[in-house]
């Protein structure tokens, strides 16, 4: 298997920044678990709850993982809800299916990644997860792109555009075979 990517802890500061219950943040900081395959056939990464909660059918909750994913331009981290937890409790994303870019590593907040969960029951099933106990999994995949990386939205003339996106396609190209050979160590 190739190892496309890895995961890493956001600092304290930005933790704290994301916690909603700041009393506790330091404790929990302190247990937090990078996310871990189940088996060596897994395709998912398991993302481990900070802290305990309980959500009564239609309740929803924001969960601060504490974990960034560090991966290649070309790949994404997929996050999904456990399927175990989907078919027993309806529980679901917000946003249906998170999508973690490549370049979110670097946003203002560190890349942390956050969770937001909704128990979706229709049969009136409270959800109970405990500190340490897997909610989510996310999946590392590769993708492809268009010839021309670019948004369209800029407001320049065509044939601009068109001389601009060539330049870029170049160098994103160039790049790439510089970039595929770079080793992702733990």
């Amino acid at each position: 298997m190739k190892i496309a990517a890895k995961f890493e802890f956001v600092s304290k500061e930005q933790y704290l920044k994301d916690f909603e219950f700041k009393e506790d943040a330091c404790e929990v900081y302190s247990k937090l678990k990078k996310p871990h395959r189940a088996t060596a056939m897994s395709a998912g990464y398991d993302f481990y709850s900070p802290f305990d909660f309980h959500l009564e059918p239609g309740m929803t909750i924001k969960i601060p993982t504490g974990i960034r994913a560090k991966m290649p331009e070309d790949y994404v981290l997929m996050i999904y809800p456990r399927s175990g937890l989907g078919f027993k409790y309806r529980l679901q994303l917000n946003n249906t299916v998170g999508v973690i870019d490549s370049d979110y590593y670097n946003a203002l907040n560190e890349g942390h990644i956050m969770i937001k969960i909704t128990n979706d029951s229709n049969e009136g099933k409270a959800l109970d997860i405990k500190a340490g106990e897997g909610f989510a999994q996310g999946i590392f995949m590769q993708y492809g792109i268009a010839p021309y990386p670019m948004a369209q939205s800029f407001l320049l003339p065509n044939y601009f555009n068109t001389w601009l996106h060539t330049k870029f396609y170049c160098f994103i190209k160039l790049s790439n075979k510089i970039i595929k050979n770079l080793p992702y160590p733990d």
